[in-house]
């Protein structure tokens, strides 16, 4: 009898631990694989990459003072633009995952003492 408390006991507070890795670590790393995952996809529209390399060379090959000013204008401003968008998604994605992250909190503390709750 006392062995199979002791098991009750092991397996209830081992679950618990499951369940907030899963949570919390898996979660995070699902949040972070999305979030990357979008992030290459607009890459490939938006290439900050691509213009953060050839930011100092001259655009469609004009080695003149006019095509290199444009060239660099150019790309400026399509660096910027895509640092906007790309902030702007990961500000969304940390928010969604901070709010996954506080749900359990949330339902436990509306459990307890919310509205009808325990206590």
């Amino acid at each position: 009898m006392n062995f199979s408390l002791i098991y009750l006991a092991q397996r209830f507070f081992y679950r618990i631990y499951e369940f907030l890795r899963n949570w919390y670590v898996g979660g995070f790393l699902a949040a972070v694989h999305k979030t990357l995952n979008i992030l290459e996809a607009f890459d490939r529209r938006l290439a900050l990459r691509i213009n953060l390399r050839y930011l100092f060379r001259p655009i469609y090959q004009d080695y003149s003072f006019l095509g290199r000013l444009l060239g660099f204008l150019f790309r400026g401003v399509r660096i910027i633009y895509a640092s906007l968008i790309y902030f702007v998604i990961i500000v969304i994605a940390a928010g969604i995952y901070l709010a996954w992250a506080v749900a359990p909190i949330y339902i436990l503390y509306k459990g307890f003492y919310g509205n009808g709750g325990l206590f």
